[in-house]
C-alpha cells in the first residue's frame, strides 16, 4: 500500500512544489493517488515522443522481422544480450560489421528503439552526416559545440562506416567524438569494413590505430556474413510474387 511518505517523494520528483507547499492539507485526500499516476503516465508518454523525435530512426523493421537463418554467420546469443542494454550502463561500445545488405542497420536501430523504450535518450546519424556536419563547422567553438551535441544522447548510432571514403580530417574528428564519449557513453557502429581496412577508410589518417584501439577497448562486436543482401532476397521475392499474382494471358481462338 501506497504511503503518505511515498506521494509525497512522488510529488516532489514530478516538481509539483504548489501541492508540495500545502502537502498538509492535500496528503490525505482521496484523489491524491489518482492525480499524481495521470502526471506520471502524461509525462512518460510526452518523454517517450521526444526521445523517439530527436534519435532520429527514421523508418526501419522491427526485430520481430529479423530472419536468423539468413545470414551464414551471426551470433544470436550475442544479439540477444546487447538487447538487455547492459552495454549501455557498462558503458561499451558495439561495432557491428558485415557487407551491404546484412541487416546491420535494422539490428542497429532496433538497439536505440529498445534504448529509448527504456528511457535512455538516442541519436542515429550516417557516418558521412555526422563527419561531414562537424567538418563543416567553421570555427573552434562551432566545432565545440557540435562535439557537445553528439556527445549528449546516452546512445549514438553512427550508420553505414566505410561505405563512402573519408579525409584524414574526418578520421581525426571521429577520433575526437569517440574520445570524448570514452568510457563515458556508448557508440553503436555499423560498417562494412574489416578493421585492417580502415586504413582505406581514412587514408593518410595517423590516428586510426588509436581511433580503433578505443573503440574496441570495451566493445562488443557482432560479424555477420551472408551469401546475398537482404534487399536483393526481396527483391527477387517481390518480382516472384508479381509474376504469379498475374492473370494468366489468354490462348487466342482460332
Amino acid at each position: 500500500m501506497t504511503t503518505p511518505d511515498d506521494l509525497k517523494a512522488r510529488a516532489h520528483a514530478l516538481g509539483l512544489f504548489g501541492l508540495l507547499s500545502r502537502w498538509s492539507s492535500v496528503a490525505c485526500e482521496p484523489w491524491l493517488p489518482t492525480l499524481l499516476e495521470y502526471e506520471e503516465t502524461e509525462r512518460a508518454r510526452r518523454s517517450l515522443e521526444r526521445r523517439t523525435r530527436n534519435a532520429k530512426l527514421g523508418r526501419f523493421k522491427p526485430l520481430a522481422d529479423f530472419d536468423w537463418s539468413f545470414p551464414s554467420e551471426i551470433d544470436r546469443q550475442l544479439v540477444d544480450q546487447l538487447f538487455t542494454l547492459d552495454f549501455v550502463t557498462e558503458p561499451a561500445n558495439v561495432l557491428i560489421i558485415g557487407p551491404s545488405g546484412a541487416g546491420k542497420t535494422m539490428l542497429a536501430k532496433n538497439l536505440a528503439h529498445q534504448a529509448i523504450v527504456y528511457g535512455y535518450s538516442a541519436l542515429c546519424i550516417s557516418a558521412s552526416e555526422l563527419l561531414n556536419d562537424l567538418a563543416a563547422q567553421a570555427t573552434g567553438s562551432a566545432l565545440t559545440s557540435r562535439l557537445r551535441h553528439y556527445c549528449r544522447p546516452e546512445l549514438l548510432v553512427v550508420d553505414e562506416l566505410g561505405y563512402l571514403a573519408s579525409s584524414s580530417e574526418h578520421a581525426d574528428l571521429l577520433f575526437e567524438l569517440v574520445t570524448r564519449r570514452y568510457q563515458y557513453k556508448p557508440i553503436v557502429i555499423t560498417t562494412n569494413k574489416a578493421f585492417t581496412e580502415w586504413g582505406d577508410v581514412f587514408p593518410n589518417a595517423s590516428c586510426v590505430v588509436a581511433l580503433i584501439d578505443r573503440l574496441i577497448h570495451k566493445a562488443e562486436i557482432v560479424q555477420i556474413a551472408v551469401k546475398e543482401s537482404y534487399r536483393f532476397r526481396e527483391a527477387r521475392e517481390r518480382s516472384a510474387q508479381h509474376k504469379e499474382s498475374r492473370s494468366p494471358a489468354r490462348t487466342r481462338k482460332k
